[in-house]
Formats: structure tokens, C-alpha cells, sequence
């Protein structure tokens, strides 16, 4: 069957089932800025194009399901967020985002300072060369032996998240004769306009602890009696995605008035506040992400605002961008393997890949674009799900978009914004071999994660 030939699904918007989905644009051949790296580009040839190098040429020499790295914007991106912050104040990479070797060298050209959530991350950030103090680590139930690493090393902070931790903590750094530089975090009681699952400042989820009712205010008590902690701070971080600074706003006052009641009991003004990530970014050309001289602006305000009423000297601010970074920089390629109309409904299209290479739509309910990259097409539009290949019906890597109606076997689609947490939150279900990692700049492709084989999954089956 031709390319053109075979059955199409439902093409015209008055005929297409109720759902939310995006409308078709005008020119599908067109590629969206917003939602793009910024070196993809159609071809004279009406292929894609990332770093100066044609997608078709990678799929031949690194095969697919692959992530490929735009690596002049990811320094670009990272560049933006260190100068529009400045010098007086901390911005760390959420390396739980996307993490590797090559990243942190990197970031660590790029100025900034990295966030770490378990002991494999530092290990990653310490292998490449960031240095040791300008690490933060998180987590909400850090080992004994995490943070054991983290003091002998010399992390540049702990971020403690429960009464318990607060003791471990202090008791290790004692053991080891050394006084770790902490903050506490704390839940702000802010129910940020995001997923359920990826909210974080609400009393009702595992992070933080409370500021409502006193534990915040009793945990800063505990640590500054303790001899092994030197309290440096408040740690707030109240959700993934998010487009509106209210929340921001609402989350430094209540911080601030913390910061006040510790001045009034204990005469320490803690001269340093984080106010986390989770600033959004566009998946679809329905988001409108804010620019990091915006973001930093509106808070560097409302954090000036605050301190300013409460008559307290501004403290150093921190922030901890990692989607915002990463995620625009990154697509997935993907060769289709089936094209199955569903008369009346939308035509599934089946891919190389899948929830395995990327879970947030399944886990998130998460909204992604999609384009055919391989030619053009002036066929007409049609309603799709583009599905991977793995035994679940919740196998869904874009729920609904618009591809042109002569899709085919054989063809290269690409699913931009897939730079945070698709790898990071990668898996072998049904013995799957994650895809490799491929930086491209200036005409040159490099593998800085490689694809797994199957020598990798057995080297693990010890049975």
C-alpha cells in the first residue's frame, strides 16, 4: 500500500469525538517555536533538522526510540536563568529533571549550582566535576549512609524534611567533627494549579513539614540547638508546571513570616530562603511559559515586598529550575510501526517506543505535541493517538493530536519537550532497553547516555 493510500481516521474538526485536544494548526508541516528546541528546523528538503544535523541521518546512526539534546540551548537556557538571577542570589539545576555526566560538566561551565535527591546523583555530580559545595541535597528519607556521603564529602547544604531527619543529620555531621550548613523545609499550605501527583506545598503529601500550627516554627527550635547544624535557612517548593506567581507569592509571605517569628524568638535572622522550581513550560502550543528575567523579577519583588513589611533584611534567594531548563531542549524520535484507523474515533498510530521512554502521560495525564519529521505532507489533518508497543492500553505517549493523513510504517515522528523526567523516569517494562541520550551542536552528535542492551538486562539476572 502507498504512503497515500491507506485508510485515514476522522480528519475534520465537526466530525471529530469530544475530547481535549489541540486544533489542527493551519500548516502542520510548521514547527511551533514555543515548544521546540531552538536549532529544530525544517529542511529545504522538508525533512527536521536539530543542531544542523537531519533526523533521518540520526535515526540511521543511533536508531530510535532515541532522546536527542539540543546542547546550545540547554547552555543557552542555563545561561538565561544564571543572569537573571545575578550573582546575588543561587540557582541549582534539579538534576532529578535529567542527569548526566555530561550535563553537570555542563552546568558547572554554565555557573550554576546542582540539586541532588539521592546518593546515585551525587555520585554522578561528584564523578563529573561539580564541586562538592555547590551541592544541595533533598529527599524526604535520606539514608544514613546518603548522608553520611554528603557531609564526608562536603555537600554545600542539606535540605531536612522531618523531625527524625533533623537529628540524623545533626548526629552524623557531630560523629564526623564537622557542622553541616541546612535548611528546613517547609509545606506552605499553597495547592499550586497542577496535577495532584505533582503538587508539594499542601499539608496532605509526604514532603516538608507543616508551617500551619507550629511544626515548621518548633523544627527551626530543634536545629538551632543542635551543635552538628548550621541552620542557613527555609526551603519552600510548591509544585511542577506551574505558569502563575500567585502561589509564589502567597508561599515567600508565609516564609517571610516565618523568617520574622525566628528573628522575634531566637534573635537570628536566617539569611537565606529557597523557593524551589516547578515553573512550567510548553508542551503544547496552548502553554505560555514565563522567561527567566520574568521569574526571577517577580520574585526577587515579592521577596523584597515581604521582607520589607516585616522589617527584615532581604536574604539571599535560591531557586531550583530544572524542567525549565532541560525540558524544551529535548525531543524523542520515533519510527511508526502501525497506522490503525478507528472509523468515527481517531487513528492510533504505534511507535518504537512508549511508556517505557516516557510514563508522564499515562502517570500524569500529561499533554504532549507531536510532528512528523522525516518529509512533508500536504495531506489533511487527522485526529491520532500516538501509542507505544508495550502490553497496556494506558500505553499512550501523545493522547490527541493532528498528523497528516498519508502517515505511514517507515515514518519519523517527534515528540518535542521530552528533555525532563522521560529518561530520568525511564524503565524496562516488558524487558524494553531505554533509549540512548544523543547531545547535538554545531554539526556534531555525541552519545552521552548510551542505549541499553540486552547484555545489560542479563548482566542483572543473576537467577
Amino acid at each position: 500500500m502507498s504512503r497515500s493510500a491507506h485508510p485515514a481516521g476522522p480528519r475534520h474538526a465537526d466530525v471529530l469525538p469530544e475530547g481535549h485536544y489541540t486544533a489542527p494548526a493551519a500548516d502542520l508541516n510548521v514547527l511551533d517555536p514555543k515548544v521546540w528546541a531552538q536549532t529544530v528546523t525544517r529542511t529545504e528538503s522538508g525533512s527536521v533538522s536539530v543542531g544542523g544535523i537531519d533526523v533521518a541521518d540520526l535515526a540511521e546512526e543511533f536508531g530510535t526510540p532515541a532522546y536527542f539534546v539540543d546542547e546550545a540551548d540547554f547552555r543557552a537556557r542555563a545561561r538565561a536563568w544564571r543572569t537573571a538571577f545575578g550573582h546575588d542570589a543561587d540557582v541549582f539545576y534539579a538534576g532529578k529533571a535529567f542527569l548526566s555526566r555530561a550535563v553537570v560538566r555542563w552546568l558547572h561551565e554554565e555557573g550554576l549550582n546542582l540539586d541532588v535527591c539521592s546518593g546515585g546523583e551525587l555520585t554522578t555530580a561528584l564523578s563529573a566535576g561539580m564541586p562538592a559545595d555547590r551541592i544541595a541535597f533533598h529527599g524526604n528519607n535520606k539514608s544514613v549512609e546518603e548522608i553520611t556521603k554528603a557531609i564526608e564529602v562536603g555537600v554545600g547544604r542539606i535540605v531536612l524534611d522531618s523531625f527524625q531527619e533533623i537529628v540524623r543529620v545533626a548526629h552524623i555531621a557531630q560523629s564526623l567533627g564537622k557542622r553541616q550548613r541546612v535548611q528546613i523545609r517547609v509545606t506552605v499550605g499553597v495547592e499550586a494549579h497542577t496535577h495532584e501527583f505533582i503538587a508539594t506545598a499542601h499539608e496532605d503529601q509526604k514532603f516538608g513539614i507543616a508551617l500551619a500550627d507550629g511544626p515548621a516554627a518548633e523544627a527551626v527550635r530543634r536545629a538551632l540547638t543542635l551543635d552538628g547544624l548550621e541552620l542557613i535557612g527555609i526551603h519552600s517548593h510548591i509544585g511542577s508546571q506551574i505558569f502563575d506567581m500567585a502561589g509564589f507569592e502567597v508561599a515567600a509571605r508565609r516564609v517571610v513570616s516565618l523568617l520574622a517569628q525566628v528573628r522575634d524568638e531566637h534573635g537570628v535572622e536566617l539569611p537565606e530562603i529557597d523557593l524551589g522550581g516547578g515553573l512550567g513550560i510548553a508542551y503544547t502550543s496552548d502553554d505560555d511559559p514565563r522567561e527567566p528575567h520574568e521569574i526571577a523579577k517577580a520574585l526577587g519583588e515579592i521577596v523584597t515586598r515581604e521582607c520589607e513589611a516585616a522589617r527584615l533584611r532581604t536574604p539571599r534567594i535560591s531557586v531550583e529550575p530544572g524542567r525549565a531548563i532541560v525540558g524544551p531542549t529535548a525531543f524523542t524520535l520515533y519510527e511508526v510501526g502501525t497506522v490503525k484507523p478507528l472509523e468515527g474515533l481517531r487513528t492510533y498510530v504505534s511507535v518504537d517506543g512508549g511508556m517505557s521512554d516516557n510514563i508522564r502521560t499515562a502517570l500524569y495525564d500529561a499533554e504532549y505535541s507531536v510532528a512528523l519529521v522525516s518529509r512533508t505532507s500536504d495531506a489533511e489533518p487527522m485526529l491520532v493517538r500516538v501509542v507505544g508497543k508495550h502490553c497496556e492500553s494506558g500505553d499512550i505517549v501523545v493522547k490527541d493530536a493532528f498528523l497528516p493523513s498519508d502517515l505511514a510504517p517507515g515514518d519519523l515522528i517527534a515528540v518535542p519537550a521530552t528533555g525532563a523526567y522521560c529518561r530520568s523516569m525511564a524503565s524496562n517494562y516488558n524487558h524494553a532497553l531505554r533509549p540512548p541520550v544523543v547531545a547535538v551542536r554545531d554539526g556534531e552528535a555525541r552519545v552521552i547516555v548510551r542505549r541499553e542492551t540486552e547484555e545489560d538486562l542479563l548482566r542483572l539476572d543473576v537467577g
